[in-house]
């Protein structure tokens, strides 16, 4: 209850911290988050129907590039952006060895949690900084002890991250129903105003 409510709350910017020190990208307004259920009562959605009407707040910028063919762990088979029209993809640019991206893991995994059976797929694109972190054995150990249940791609070869021409770790991006990126946030923090940008993207109607 008190986590949902002070995500209400906020509206001020909260501090950006990346890998790297880029020119930070403007996130869009946020949408209500709905108040938890207490012990005994029916558990409300995650997704309130109002949110919907946020979402046309957050600024379609484009078709999102493809990804790559992996290899993939946590999933059985190679993910396509194609095969996911009608869900919600976070796709986050990570590496195990970076700091800020070790500390958005905790909140990235409760995304998971709370949203994956509602509509959002989350991906992570490993690209390494480091020589130890292109071992797919080292990867695969930075998985168990980080706790990531969701698929992640490896791209020691930068294919998914020069497609997006992405720069820095960690960045996150919110593709929507459609297969368009909607929302970019880089760095550590905005976590308030990330989560409600899923729910907002998660609660717009997509015909069958």
């Amino acid at each position: 209850m008190i986590r949902l409510q002070h995500i209400l709350s906020v509206l001020a910017v909260l501090t950006l911290v990346a890998c790297a020190g880029p020119t930070p990208i403007p996130d869009a307004p946020q949408a209500a988050l709905p108040a938890e259920a207490t012990e005994g009562e029916n558990e409300p959605s995650p997704i309130p129907s109002e949110a919907a009407a946020l979402a046309n707040r957050y600024e379609d910028m484009g078709p999102a590039p493809e990804l790559h063919d992996g290899p993939w762990l946590n999933s059985d088979e190679a993910l396509k952006l194609a095969d996911l029209r009608g869900q919600v993809v976070l796709l986050e640019m990570w590496t195990f060895g970076c700091i800020n991206c070790i500390r958005t893991i905790p909140t990235v995994n409760q995304w998971y949690e709370t949203y994956a059976d509602h509509g959002l797929v989350i991906i992570g694109n490993h690209y390494p900084e480091f020589s130890y972190e292109r071992s797919l054995e080292n990867l695969q150990d930075a998985l168990v002890d980080l706790e990531i249940q969701y698929p992640v791609i490896q791209d020691n070869d930068r294919e998914t991250w020069g497609a997006y021409n992405n720069r820095f770790w960690p960045t996150i991006y919110l593709i929507d129903k459609w297969g368009h990126i909607r929302y970019v946030h880089i760095g550590e923090g905005r976590y308030d105003q990330t989560e409600a940008a899923i729910v907002a993207l998660l609660a717009e109607p997509y015909p069958n």
